[in-house]
């Protein structure tokens, strides 16, 4: 079997500037995605801002069927 020196060269560069093409397009990919991607809403805030939220009050632990029923439609839990 006869072994063409040109045909390999030619298939590892090729390999080679696919893999580098690929690494330039990923990085280029994730560069504009954190360039686009919006600031994060759930950071901690800076400055004198504070970050306020509601807790769901406790559930019932009455055993009436329509109070938890109530409460399930109400609060969605």
């Amino acid at each position: 079997m006869v072994f063409s020196i040109r045909r390999w060269t030619s298939r590892i560069v090729f390999i080679v500037v696919f893999t580098v093409l690929l690494f330039v397009v990923t990085g280029g990919y994730r560069w504009l995605a954190d360039a686009i991607s919006p600031v994060h809403p759930y950071r901690e805030p800076k400055g004198d801002a504070m970050k306020v939220f509601l807790t769901d009050p406790d559930s019932p632990d009455s055993k009436d069927v329509a109070d938890r029923l109530r409460w399930f439609y109400w609060y969605g839990e």
